[in-house]
């Protein structure tokens, strides 16, 4: 049986995309939450408990970003083109917080509240621009002879705005829960309460896209709910019901400081998963397949190669650099382990 390379791909970038939603979520989640703690030291409690890792997190989207051009150039050009204006929005969001990042430690006391609302206002711009793409890519992208054969602006839409909000929330969730288990005394207990809202507005958000999306998609519709496929979807709503209500009960408990943001973890999982099914095998929706994006299988075997030396290299640093910086944070003593 020969070897399908191009689901090899998919699954890769799949992978890269999903591990840096993972982990460069929570950091971009606390950036938003400065917008809900002013206390100076609090704020330096949130940086410092992604301070050693949140760069390394964005290794993944240019893994993602970098297997995309080379694997499916197709699938690049009419994205990217079609996405000009969110993406380069995303990009100066990202510029913009790792330097306020960075220059918060260094500035003035003056100063210091000039680059906090920068760092809180780049995390919101780059991750509003990422709902937008994803909502873009669930909507579709018109292609006439290889070539996006839309606006620049089609992505300008209710839907995909909507999007950018649910991923604010769905980030904020993410960073609430690392605080919880990173942070200690009042910090942690705000988080435990900020948690419990954030986390039913997030509800609220997956609720309206899982009825707003069959509604207005037909080939979505059809996927949810022909057979077999809507065997594979079924367990994707139940497991979200769980884990919320499970997320609920654990938020309001006070021993339970790691639990919260598994949990998180597991919601973004079941909704990425959810959001892989109902777009599978397209990768330009609504007709362009994994294998008619592809490029010679020649290129992308070249390239595994390397990919696959490389993944587990990051894996090792990125598995060494959180268990090293692991336990709880404090605003003098920074880093300490729970013996």
């Amino acid at each position: 049986m020969s070897i399908d390379i191009s689901f090899i791909w998919f699954a890769i970038i799949i992978f890269a995309t999903l591990m840096y939603i993972i982990m460069d979520g929570f950091d971009l989640g606390i950036g938003m939450l400065f917008t809900f703690i002013t206390d100076p030291e609090d704020r330096d409690i949130m940086v410092n408990s992604v301070a050693p890792i949140w760069d390394g997190n964005e290794t993944w989207l240019v893994l993602g970003g970098a297997g995309l051009f080379g694997a499916f150039p197709l699938a690049y050009s009419v994205i990217t083109d079609a996405l000009t204006l969110p993406l380069m929005a995303m990009l100066a969001g990202l510029l913009f917080r790792g330097v306020a990042f960075e220059f918060r430690f260094k500035a003035t006391p003056s100063h210091r509240y000039f680059w906090d609302n920068a760092f809180a206002g780049g995390s919101v711009l780059a991750t509003f621009s990422q709902g937008i793409v994803v909502g873009a890519v669930i909507n579709g992208f018109p292609v006439e002879e290889r070539r996006f054969a839309g606006s620049a602006f089609d992505w300008l839409t209710t839907f995909n705005l909507f999007c950018g909000l649910g991923l604010i929330i769905a980030y904020t969730l993410l960073g609430s829960t690392w605080l919880i288990m990173k942070s200690q005394g009042l910090l942690q207990n705000r988080m435990r309460q900020l948690a419990r809202h954030v986390l039913l507005a997030l509800i609220a958000v997956i609720a309206i896209v899982s009825l707003w999306t069959p509604l207005s998609w037909h080939y979505i519709a059809q996927r949810w709910f022909s057979l077999p496929e809507f065997f594979w979807f079924l367990p994707v709503p139940l497991l979200v019901l769980i884990f919320s209500i499970t997320l609920w009960r654990f938020t309001q408990t006070p021993s339970s400081h790691v639990l919260p943001f598994i949990l998180t973890l597991g919601l973004i999982f079941l909704g990425f998963s959810g959001l892989g099914i109902s777009l599978w095998p397209y990768i330009i929706p609504p007709k362009i397949t994994i294998w008619e994006a592809a490029s010679p299988p020649e290129s992308q075997r070249f390239m595994l190669v390397g990919t696959l030396f490389i993944i587990p290299v990051i894996l090792a640093y990125t598995t060494w650099s959180y268990y090293v910086f692991r336990g709880k944070v404090s605003g003098s003593e920074g880093y300490h382990q729970d013996d």
